[in-house]
């Protein structure tokens, strides 16, 4: 098996975001943790750069987001949530990496929403393709309260949110 320092020397250069090969997705507690939400966004876009460190931004849109239920995804767009029309984008700043042992790694990131950003850290897997494209598969969950998701009717809605991303990129 090949260790993720040598993936790291093979794959160094630029690289841009696949997003039809791509996907990112959310859960929520909700009913008072009787149920679960589960949704998806589907327009994003990345890049990244491969080199003595990792760096790279992923932007979603916050508008794209869909759970299957026209009325909540209107509402979670809405000033309650997501507030997508003051913030339309949900942006993921990754600012270094650390390999763990052979397919795996953390990744240092700030991710911002609704104009708030906080420090997050994302523990991935990285495969390279039969293609020669890398795929980098992880997640995180967060407090929605800590930035400004604060949508809670009747206290309804679990205060964390998971967050996953299987994203495929190609060489720029």
């Amino acid at each position: 098996m090949t260790a993720l320092s040598d993936i790291l020397v093979t794959t160094a250069g630029s690289w841009t975001l696949a997003p039809n090969r791509s996907s990112v997705t959310f859960r929520n507690k909700t009913a008072w943790g009787l149920a679960t939400v589960t949704g998806e966004f589907s327009e994003f876009s990345g890049d990244g750069v491969v080199g003595e460190t990792v760096t790279g931004r992923l932007v979603i849109r916050a508008t794209s987001l869909h759970t299957g239920i026209t009325k909540r995804d209107n509402h979670l767009r809405s000033a309650d949530f997501f507030d997508v029309d003051t913030h339309p984008d949900i942006v993921v700043e990754v600012t270094g990496f650390e390999p763990a042992d052979t397919r795996s790694a953390r990744l240092r990131a700030t991710l911002t929403v609704r104009g708030t950003s906080q420090p997050i850290e994302l523990p991935v897997t990285v495969l390279v393709l039969d293609d020669g494209g890398v795929r980098v598969s992880g997640g995180c969950t967060v407090s929605r309260r800590e930035f400004g998701v604060s949508g809670n009717m009747l206290g309804m809605v679990g205060p964390k949110t998971d967050i996953s991303a299987d994203l495929v990129f190609t060489r720029a």
